[in-house]
């Protein structure tokens, strides 16, 4: 936190910086807010269980985040906006370029293999972590001894100054070597994950659910921050992913602390419903404008009656899709909660119609089994003189 408080002050003072635009103060604060996330969450974790190693991976990963920003805000500042006030400029431009790509490159091989309780699931998914860690050595000294100019904004003026003269052949192949590396291990945990999610019962399986959503959260902002509608907004599309990142630790301190830990199957359901929904009225918007149109503009001469239609017609259809489009999902995806609201409201319609009371009493366990699936059921009824 004091490394990002560091990079902060120099993001307000560093006004000359190149290749820099006007959202760059909204990327900023979506990178403060995701490099905070991880400590924040690996302090709570590691207090509270400190046998769980990913909360001490979190706060691990912090430092190499705070020293990238603070770094670069050095550099910017001695290079750029204040030409020699500082010491150290290019070794700091050097630091920033290498140090994040550590941290960014662990978290998802570790948190695959790892999650939820800080171990891998087996004795024989142990490889992949040194897999994970000869990859990120490999990455390292490519990235850290390149010869050449250094590759990340707005530095690539400058020589490296740790770069091994002649050894590009050698870095380039070690660096190479390391990538492929941890895309291995990357599949590899992921294939973990899914081996635990399959084993999984209970609590450890709602912990999983909760990872998955924020795995799901980041790769549609990666699509949406790359499709083509973004146009020139890379630095929407790089924050969009940014927030997204940040949800990652935050689920998963959620699903580790266990704190509404259940609350996964509303957020699911309800983001399955709205995001239906969203994609319908926004699709019978467009269509019904775009006929409209081609269908009135010979009479309104471009009046906007086409668009105040199609307004009103999707108003009109919000409730009754949205009823529809709940329905499909807790067909799809929540069948057994569907089948018992079902049989429930079945056996209160018959309810009001049932006189025999041992029909009734027939029916009433019948739901009970099929609602609850108990493993017995029994009824007990008391008469009027207090027998049984």
């Amino acid at each position: 936190m004091a490394l990002l408080t560091v990079a902060l002050v120099f993001e307000l003072i560093n006004r000359n910086v190149p290749d820099q635009n006007e959202l760059q103060p909204l990327l900023d604060a979506a990178l403060t807010v995701a490099l905070l996330t991880f400590p924040v969450v690996g302090a709570m974790v590691a207090s509270r269980q400190p046998w769980n190693s990913i909360g001490w991976l979190f706060c691990l990963v912090g430092v190499p985040f705070g020293v990238s920003v603070a770094a670069n805000g050095w550099a910017a500042h001695t290079l750029f906006e204040n030409p020699g006030s500082l010491p150290a400029g290019e070794v700091a431009a050097w630091l920033g370029a290498w140090v994040f790509a550590v941290p960014l490159f662990a978290v998802p091989a570790f948190l695959f293999l790892l999650f939820p309780d800080g171990r891998p699931p087996t004795s024989r998914w142990r490889p992949v972590g040194w897999l994970t860690v000869v990859g990120l050595v490999g990455i390292t000294f490519g990235s850290a001894f390149a010869p050449g100019r250094l590759e990340e904004p707005p530095f690539k003026r400058i020589d490296n100054p740790a770069g091994i003269e002649g050894a590009e052949p050698l870095t380039d192949a070690v660096g190479a070597a390391g990538f492929v590396a941890l895309f291995f291990a990357v599949l590899l945990g992921a294939a973990a994950l899914v081996v635990r999610f399959r084993r999984a019962r209970g609590d450890e399986r709602q912990q999983l659910k909760w990872f998955a959503s924020a795995g799901v959260l980041f790769a549609l902002a990666v699509v949406v921050a790359a499709s083509p509608w973004m146009g020139s907004s890379d630095t929407v599309g790089q924050a969009l992913i940014l927030l997204a990142f940040a949800c990652i630790p935050v689920t998963a301190g959620v699903a580790i602390l266990k704190h509404r830990l259940y609350d996964i199957d509303v957020v699911i359901n309800r983001t399955l419903v709205y995001g239906g929904l969203t994609a319908v009225l926004a699709a019978v918007y467009l269509g019904s404008v775009l006929l409209l149109q081609l269908a009135l503009d010979p009479v309104t001469s471009g009046s906007s009656l086409a668009v105040a239609v199609s307004t009103l017609a999707v108003a009109a259809l919000f409730r009754p899709a949205r009823a529809r489009i709940q329905g499909a999902v807790d067909r799809r995806f929540y069948r057994r909660k569907y089948d018992a609201a079902r049989t429930l409201e079945g056996f209160s319609v018959r309810l009001r119609e049932q006189v025999d009371l041992d029909a009734l009493g027939g029916e009433l366990r019948a739901v009970v089994h099929d609602t609850m699936q108990p493993a017995h059921v029994s009824l007990w009824l008391r008469t009027p003189e207090g027998g049984r």
